[in-house]
């Protein structure tokens, strides 16, 4: 078997290939590429899951980064145990055929309680006083220790949130090299999440995004050079591509205004209530699932949704089995947005009744995902005398909450989910093994297949 590194750099696209990625570039020209026409919906967990299976959501269960409980009557986002992917991995696949194979799993989703060899995923300490503390949970369990001593604790709050910056991509990148020297795995899966926070924040704008594209450009260099010395196959995709938005979409607030959708008041703010609603929608970027607990209304709901500026085209019942959406965990039917918009969870009317975690860093309280809590507001000039004094607070012991994010949807300037127009702006994958034999453009499902055959 032959050591392969995949190396999923979030949202690169041969757009974002260029003056700003010379190391990127000169791997691109020197290998063999192709571009991947992503799944949908084209967000995180469903990529990855399809990647990683060879099978679509209709099969491996992921329809989206987060869905509707039903048996809990519960949305529930960012959830880790890989037990909820429905299907044969790649690692299971080639442990199968050669006991002596190892993987290693840095990052990538669903990392929790897979049978794979080694792994590495963010993981904070949720502690009793309301605090959330950084750190990350691995097997072995050790290795998280022997990171952490070497390489700091891993910087959360530069994952995700208003903070988000290379830092973490860095030390994911460093936990890499230091995981393959302690174990030289067979296979190595690293996940590279730095594109995706300014290209969110501000679109295909390569004024502002040039520093990041630089800066990833470095660390994909750092693992590249340190593989080639291991003579290993190196494969570079991604996930999705990001494109320009400027339209967000409130279907919540669209579905309550007919009736449909129920909230629960509690000290004065609104809170969705998902298992008393007739109808409402969990938003995952450009796509949404619309949940019915009524199924009568499935046809009213739908005529009123695709009457909604932004909303591309509504997918009902079997015409879900067009996208491969036809799972259990899937919404009864499924929103898609136009090439400028994309879908909000917000279901409050008023914002000062919006519920306290909205102005929040809170992925597991939101019922949907939100791009906003990467931003904070441009025109509050002392948003950073405020975090500070609300750190000085909790560090002295005091009660306080982390309540800077903006309920402004019209900050978040890129978004993904549905597929691009422009091919250009597709998933794409590149190889340095010349032997391998790729078509111009492949389906997400054949990613497994080019994986598994640089392996074998």
């Amino acid at each position: 078997m032959q050591k392969t590194v995949v190396i999923n750099v979030v949202g690169l696209t041969k757009r974002l290939i260029g003056e700003h990625t010379p190391f990127i570039k000169s791997f691109f020209e020197k290998g063999k590429s192709t571009t991947i026409t992503p799944v949908l919906p084209a967000v995180t967990c469903t990529a990855q899951s399809t990647y990683l299976t060879g099978k679509y959501p209709s099969e491996h269960g992921i329809v989206g980064n987060g869905w509707y409980f039903e048996d809990e009557c519960e949305v529930k986002f960012w959830r880790q145990s890989n037990k909820l992917v429905k299907s044969e991995k790649i690692w299971d696949r080639l442990k199968s055929q050669n006991p002596g194979f190892t993987c290693a799993n840095m990052f990538w989703w669903y990392n929790m309680y897979a049978n794979t060899d080694y792994n590495v995923t963010p993981r904070p300490n949720y502690l009793a006083d309301g605090r959330k503390i950084p750190d990350c949970y691995s097997h072995p369990a050790d290795l998280r220790d022997k990171l952490q001593d070497k390489l700091g604790t891993f910087p959360l709050f530069h994952f995700w949130g208003p903070k988000t910056s290379i830092k973490s991509s860095q030390w994911i990148a460093d936990a890499t090299l230091e995981t393959d020297r302690l174990y030289d795995p067979t296979l190595t899966l690293v996940y590279l999440p730095h594109l995706d926070y300014n290209l969110q924040r501000h679109g295909l704008d390569f004024k502002v995004i040039s520093k990041d594209l630089n800066e990833i450009d470095r660390v994909v260099r750092q693992l590249v050079e340190y593989y080639q010395e291991k003579n290993a196959n190196i494969i570079l995709l991604s996930e999705y591509g990001i494109t320009n938005v400027d339209n967000p979409i409130h279907l919540n607030r669209v579905l309550r205004e007919e009736g449909l959708l129920n909230v629960r008041i509690e000290r004065g703010l609104e809170l969705l209530d998902a298992g008393a609603s007739k109808a409402f929608a969990v938003a995952d970027h450009q796509i949404a699932h619309i949940y019915l607990n009524d199924k009568s209304i499935a046809s009213e709901v739908k005529k009123l949704l695709e009457k909604v500026e932004g909303v591309e085209k509504v997918y009902f019942g079997e015409a879900r089995k067009a996208i491969n959406l036809d799972h259990e965990r899937c919404g009864d039917l499924v929103v898609l947005a136009d090439s400028r918009s994309w879908f909000t969870y917000y279901f409050w009317m008023d914002d000062k009744k919006a519920p306290d975690y909205a102005r929040m860093v809170d992925i597991h309280k939101k019922p949907g995902y939100d791009p906003v809590e990467m931003l904070t507001d441009p025109k509050d000039k002392f948003v950073m005398p405020k975090v500070i004094g609300k750190l000085i607070k909790k560090k002295l012991g005091f009660r306080t909450v982390m309540d800077i994010i903006p309920l402004n949807a019209k900050l978040v300037k890129g978004s993904h989910g549905r597929i691009p127009d422009d091919v250009d702006d597709h998933p794409i994958l590149i190889t340095n093994n010349q032997t391998c034999s790729l078509e111009k453009n492949i389906a997400p499902t054949e990613v497994f297949e080019v994986i598994r055959t640089h392996v074998q």
